[in-house]
């Protein structure tokens, strides 16, 4: 039996990403005036929120490959916004700290993100999007 393509109005993975750039057009705007990334911007987030972290972790927390983490970590720590350091249980692995500088960075945009994100809330609505929030929730738990 086949099934015809939905029109793209209602195709589930054309609708995240209109709806991602619906809200990160703004972001973007928020950390080009540091020339900070949104990947960037997702780690220094990630860690600052949870604490010291191994990659893997940290990579599942921002939704970034393993890999990529990799190199962006290496140019946050070069730039002063993390701090790296041997698991002293396992040497293979590294521990991710922010810096003062990375925290710094994130207390920068605070004001800027909050009025982001209470723009999207009135406009949308608290309830309207704590449920979208825990409807996207189930979605990522969702065994495809």
């Amino acid at each position: 039996m086949s099934f015809p393509n939905r029109p793209t109005q209602r195709s589930l993975p054309i609708s995240l990403l209109r709806a991602r750039e619906t809200v990160m057009g703004p972001v973007r705007d928020m950390l080009q005036s540091s020339g900070i990334s949104e990947q960037k911007w997702r780690v220094l987030r990630v860690v600052e929120e949870s604490g010291p972290l191994e990659q893997t972790a940290i990579a599942k927390a921002a939704s970034l490959l393993l890999p990529s983490l990799t190199r962006l970590n290496k140019s946050m720590v070069d730039d002063g916004l993390l701090h790296r350091t041997e698991d002293p249980n396992d040497k293979r692995k590294a521990i991710i700290t922010i810096t003062d500088k990375g925290r710094a960075l994130i207390q920068s945009h605070t004001a800027e993100s909050d009025a982001i994100f209470s723009n999207i809330t009135e406009q949308f609505g608290a309830e309207r999007l704590d449920d979208l929030l825990d409807l996207l929730e189930d979605l990522q738990r969702l065994k495809l």
